[in-house]
């Protein structure tokens, strides 16, 4: 078994039968590898205070992405300013805050471990979720026709690089309100793929994103929802089912939420103010 470039693939010898045909093929498989998050900020000692965030179980690649989108929607950093240097290596991404920063590491008493199936376990309740954003409060006024939207899960599928190779990815995307592409992160993990797109407009200092919509390659969770909101997204779309938690704070946060997208239809579960109907 050997990586292949892009270091998010294997590429292993498989078995594959199809009818009464048996055959040995190559095939390739998404890397399910760990990353550790940790953080560090500089006192006036000037000793180091130091503190491990999270394990979680993601595709290599965009780990500085992960890391810091993971740490803003946490609600533990806010802005780009705050982040002084990111040092990563193949299995650990460490956050260095500014020296200036006055945040108390004792205070993060929760421990994270997320899985790449589920973003949220190893939390103790729905209320130690609940983060607060602290972005300016955006109306997201705008409106998106239909065959606009039905035409994102094509765009979606033809930008997945790697789900193409592997069929076991995740992806979230964002689009502008012209319903062009903007951005696309891939990973065994939906929440892990979204805070990577996330992080990915956090170091370009591009948040929040009240005029782009998000699209979700799998189901709409709860976590999800809540993270758009930590972005200041009003327009999220899923391929898949949205949950009840997922609809509840899509209304709560006066975000469209539209799920079982594809080329032909869709379910609109809130906010059909922003859609030409």
């Amino acid at each position: 078994m050997e990586k292949d470039t892009g270091k998010s693939t294997l590429k292993k010898q498989i078995i594959k039968i199809k009818g009464d045909i048996i055959e040995e093929v190559a095939d390739f498989l998404a890397i399910e590898d760990p990353l550790e998050i940790s953080l560090s900020i500089l006192d006036a000692s000037p000793k180091v205070n130091h503190k491990n965030i999270s394990i979680t179980m993601r595709t290599p690649g965009s780990d500085k992405e992960l890391a810091l989108g993971f740490l803003f929607t946490e609600g533990i950093i806010s802005t780009k300013q705050q982040v002084d240097k990111v040092d990563t290596t193949p299995n650990t991404t460490h956050v260095y805050l500014n020296t200036s920063e006055k945040l108390n590491l004792s205070s993060l008493d929760r421990h994270f471990y997320t899985s790449s199936s589920c973003g949220v376990c190893g939390k103790a309740s729905l209320d130690a979720i609940k983060t607060v954003c602290r972005l300016p409060n955006t109306s997201g006024n705008f409106q998106i026709a239909p065959d606009t939207i039905k035409s994102f899960p094509t765009i979606l599928k033809q930008k997945q690089a790697i789900f193409k190779n592997t069929g076991g990815l995740h992806a979230a995307a964002i689009f502008n309100t012209s319903g062009s592409f903007v951005c696309l992160k891939e990973d065994v993990g939906r929440h892990n793929a979204l805070d990577k797109l996330i992080g990915h407009f956090f170091l370009k200092d591009q948040l929040p994103l009240d005029q782009h919509l998000l699209l979700l390659s799998g189901r709409a969770s709860f976590e999800l929802i809540q993270k758009a909101v930590m972005a200041g997204i009003h327009f999220v779309m899923a391929v898949g089912a949205p949950s009840s938690l997922a609809v509840e704070m899509a209304k709560e946060h006066h975000i469209t939420l539209i799920g079982f997208l594809n080329e032909t239809r869709y379910n609109i579960y809130s906010g059909a103010e922003r859609i030409k109907l």
